[in-house]
């Protein structure tokens, strides 16, 4: 699981920035910890503060280890520091073992790159040399300088004799990002998680066992009806469509023809579904789109107590969720921008907030920072 993330020069943090998902010592919500490590973290603050910033150097590692296109760095540079290189540090602990990946790029080429295994060198690189350390013995290497080492010697196999990098890749592989308001998702297994994709493949059975246990007022069924008083639901490559069978219609109600709460949510648990079973991180960015506030504590409580290997890492608006009954206040970020510094962060437990106290009401009052302050009158 990801221990700890740094980042310096990244968007909107210009300065160095470390997030620490350790626990400290709240004695609350034992299932949103595993083995110290916190199952993830919320991000909270005004527009433009840098919330969707905090998770995205953590899709950039992904995307750049796992998808095959072409990935423009340019635009993820402080564009207001003077400094041209990026940098970017992630600690995690696999089965015990501390594995320590980070790298650095300026433009589109690779500057610094290294990873430590219990301390231990595994790849280090300067440029486009680039060092390999297995078995004892040493490899050396001229790497492309778009490209990451790491991906080149992951690709090539030659961590299969270490199970737990192998095991370290898997945790990798099943994390998924996804924007709840634009769709788009980055995922980077075989599986597609889109609705249609996802359904059509693992059948409705998951989602709805999911929506009876929770006592939702519909089901969905994944059909080739052609047509509802003359609506058409737009078919998929195998002729069907995603329809909602609710409680007092006799009629399926089209995908498309849901309110977007609906929608965002048939979207969201195929991915919600797959992180707890597999494990993973599960990056979600504008969370709150469409959801009422008791379904988004359902799915935030759901992922907490249900996965095990999991994090989440998401975005949100909704203060509600700001609550010791649902997220502990070493699990809490509240980011501010500060002009030419760029963005800052807080987090909840720096305050030492007691657990009987209103995490709402302290956040919105300005105790935590990360408030926008608007002329109301």
């Amino acid at each position: 699981m990801l221990k700890k993330l740094t980042i310096k020069n990244f968007k909107s943090f210009k300065n160095e920035t470390i997030f620490d998902f350790t626990r400290t010592d709240y004695k609350l919500l034992e299932q949103n910890v595993c083995d110290g490590i916190l199952k993830g973290a919320l991000f909270v603050g005004g527009n433009a503060s840098g919330k969707t910033n905090a998770i995205q150097p953590v899709m950039i590692l992904l995307d750049l280890l796992f998808r095959n296109q072409y990935i423009n760095l340019l635009p993820a540079q402080c564009f207001f520091s003077e400094e041209r290189r990026t940098s970017f540090k992630y600690e995690f602990v696999i089965d015990g073992h501390d594995i320590i990946y980070s790298f650095s790029f300026s433009a589109n080429n690779f500057v610094k790159e290294q990873l430590l295994f219990d301390k231990d060198i595994i790849i280090k690189r300067d440029g486009n040399n680039s060092e390999l350390y297995l078995d004892k013995e040493q490899y050396s290497y001229n790497t492309d300088p778009s490209l990451l080492f790491l991906r080149q010697v992951y690709f090539s196999t030659r961590f299969s004799g270490n199970e737990v990098l192998i095991k370290w890749f898997e945790f990798l592989k099943n994390s998924v990002f996804i924007n709840a308001y634009t769709k788009e998702t980055h995922f980077y297994n075989d599986e597609d998680f889109r609705c249609n994709m996802y359904i059509s493949k693992n059948g409705e059975e998951q989602i709805n066992n999911f929506l009876k246990k929770y006592n939702f007022d519909y089901t969905i069924k994944y059909t080739n009806l052609t047509g509802i008083y003359g609506l058409v639901e737009s078919p998929d490559e195998n002729g069907k469509a995603v329809y909602f069978e609710k409680k007092g219609i006799n009629v399926p109600v089209p995908f498309m023809m849901e309110s977007a709460g609906n929608q965002n949510l048939l979207n969201l648990l195929p991915v919600i579904l797959h992180s707890v079973k597999k494990g993973g991180m599960l990056l979600i960015d504008e969370f709150s789109s469409g959801l009422h506030n008791k379904l988004e504590e359902l799915l935030v409580k759901y992922i907490m107590e249900n996965g095990v290997n999991t994090q989440l890492f998401f975005v949100s608006h909704s203060t509600n969720l700001l609550s010791c009954s649902l997220l502990r206040p070493d699990q809490i970020y509240t980011l501010e921008i500060n002009g030419n510094e760029g963005s800052s962060i807080s987090r909840f437990s720096d305050e030492n907030p007691r657990v009987s106290q209103n995490l709402e009401k302290m956040y919105l009052s300005g105790v935590f920072g990360g408030i926008p302050e608007y002329e109301t009158e």
